[in-house]
């Protein structure tokens, strides 16, 4: 079952995530984050975040990386999951924003590079 851009109906602890306008895969390992706590901490406990893994935070419009260990890419997504905005690399100790954006998606630095996602992409979550 496809997971709505509000993740309301969805109760999968792990999403897929596929750029289908690049034919290509994210992550098949994302975790959501929909409660106000699990935005707060976002991957902030985490030492690494590998190859495959994701967060999903709903909603959101802006992120920071202080206290994080390791670079994260991030998009932005609209309510439609269109990539509204790509960081690539985002290192500790910064802030990133979309105002626009209802969702945001991190990943370990190097995914959007290798799967050449960028603005105007349109991504697909499913439940694993």
């Amino acid at each position: 079952m496809a997971v709505t851009p509000r993740g309301e109906t969805t109760t999968a602890q792990t999403l897929i995530v596929r750029n289908t306008a690049r034919g290509t895969e994210l992550a098949n390992q994302a975790a959501v984050a929909r409660t106000s706590a699990a935005r707060r901490i976002g991957l902030l406990r985490h030492s690494s975040l590998p190859r495959g893994s994701g967060l999903w935070i709903v909603p959101c419009e802006g992120i920071h990386t202080f206290g994080m260990k390791f670079p994260i890419d991030v998009v932005f997504l609209d309510r439609k999951l269109k990539v509204l905005k790509t960081v690539h690399n985002l290192k500790p100790w910064r802030i990133s924003l979309c105002l626009a954006a209802y969702s945001v998606l991190e990943l370990p630095a190097g995914t959007l590079k290798a799967t050449a996602t960028t603005r105007g992409d349109q991504l697909e979550f499913e439940e694993c």
